[in-house]
């Protein structure tokens, strides 16, 4: 927020950047080699809108940076994850207006989030439902807490399913399942979307932020060049041959064997030590 001319911060009392902290829509936290992203419209169960969406691309940018950040965690504030798209915002669209919402809002999200060499976790606090499902689904890593569900919510209103849930959600659990979860919009709870293969597991409500954060932490303190490497790989594989998935291998492997990270971790099991890794 822009100054009046003669002011400076001092100026400012405190209770005004507690009030811009609260009308933010996507908090950011930097800690222990994690940036902790949260969607902050509780009231709203983090539905999204383009405040929301332009503020999540901005920390993703500041977060793929920062080489201090070495793992990003994306959770919501509240009950819930997020409920997919703020519909207020979506009244009477035009055509190019839905052009330039998926695009803009969704489509770049989604590529940010599979881009960033970093490990990424969904920590699924509530229901994650239409976008919000598959942007979780879109992250490496999605952990939910027992209480929370994805909905596929599109068909409810006449939608198809984007933000790459036509993309991922198949590859998770299988073309049958996922027709079946997008056409008829069906709750899937935690435990059954871990036994289905589409999230990696679910913790108890009450253990579930220390749980998923102690994920992010051990993550941040891994060799977080080579699990980038690792990503990009997993990236290309959906459409490599198998040549050119292994002649990619060989591409990454050089560049892995080349890193400080690989050097420490050698020289720290012959020493018989615990190694102290630098994402370098």
């Amino acid at each position: 927020m822009p100054l009046q001319q003669g002011y400076t911060t001092t100026c400012i009392p405190f209770s005004v950047f507690a009030y811009l902290w609260i009308m933010a829509t996507v908090l950011l936290n930097k800690d222990n080699g994690v940036g902790y992203i949260t969607l902050n419209r509780p009231d709203k169960y983090n539905s999204y809108n383009r405040d929301m969406a332009m503020e999540l691309q901005q920390h993703l940018d500041d977060c793929a940076a920062d080489d201090t950040v070495r793992c990003i965690y994306l959770t919501g504030a509240g009950k819930g994850f997020c409920s997919g798209q703020d519909l207020s915002e979506a009244m009477n669209p035009s055509p190019e207006d839905f052009e330039r919402m998926v695009r803009e809002h969704y489509n770049a999200t989604i590529m940010r989030l599979r881009t960033i060499e970093k490990p990424i976790i969904a920590a699924v606090n509530g229901v994650a439902a239409g976008a919000g499902a598959n942007i979780a689904l879109a992250c490496d890593i999605v952990l939910a807490a027992e209480s929370a569900s994805f909905i596929q919510a599109f068909s409810k209103i006449g939608l198809i399913p984007d933000s790459g849930g036509t993309y991922f959600l198949p590859r998770l659990v299988g073309m049958q399942r996922a027709a079946a979860l997008m056409m008829t919009g069906d709750k899937v709870p935690a435990a059954e979307a871990v036994a289905m293969g589409m999230i990696y597991k679910s913790y108890p409500d009450e253990t579930f932020e220390a749980d998923s954060k102690k994920m992010a932490v051990t993550l941040a303190q891994m060799p977080t060049l080579g699990i980038g490497l690792t990503k990009r790989l997993l990236n290309a594989t959906y459409s490599n041959s198998i040549e050119g998935q292994l002649a990619l291998e060989k591409e990454t492997q050089v560049i892995a064997g080349g890193s400080e990270d690989f050097r420490e971790g050698v020289l720290a099991f012959l020493e018989k030590r615990k190694p102290a890794f630098k994402g370098k």
